[in-house]
C-alpha cells in the first residue's frame, strides 16, 4: 500500500498538529506559517475538484470554475475511483457538519 511509504514520525507529528487545531481561524494561521499560499490554494482546489466530480460536473465546468488543469482533475478522479476514499470521507464529514 502506497500510504505505508509515507508513514513516519515527522508526518505523524504534522497530522497530530493539524488534528489539534480547534477552529478554521487556527487552520488559517497554521497553514499560513506552514506553506505558501499557492500550496494551500492548490490543496483547496483539489478538494473542490473532488466535490464537483462527485456531483457530476463535467471536466470543462470544473476547469472553468476552479482553474484546475485537466491533469489535476484526472488525478483527483483517479483518487476518487481507486484511492483510499479519503476525499469522500472528508467531503461527507464537511457536509454533515453543515447540515448538523
Amino acid at each position: 500500500m502506497q500510504i505505508d511509504k509515507l508513514r513516519g514520525k515527522t508526518l505523524d507529528q504534522l497530522f497530530e498538529a493539524i488534528l489539534s487545531l480547534q477552529s478554521v481561524e487556527e487552520c488559517y494561521e497554521f497553514f499560513d506559517d506552514l506553506a505558501t499560499m499557492n500550496e494551500v490554494q492548490s490543496l483547496a482546489q483539489r478538494l473542490e475538484v473532488a466535490r464537483m466530480l462527485r456531483e457530476g460536473f463535467t471536466y470543462h465546468k470544473i476547469e472553468t470554475e476552479t482553474g484546475a488543469s485537466t491533469a489535476t482533475i484526472s488525478r483527483v478522479k483517479r483518487c476518487l475511483n481507486y484511492g483510499n476514499d479519503a476525499y469522500t470521507l472528508a467531503l461527507d464529514r464537511v457536509q454533515e457538519k453543515k447540515e448538523g
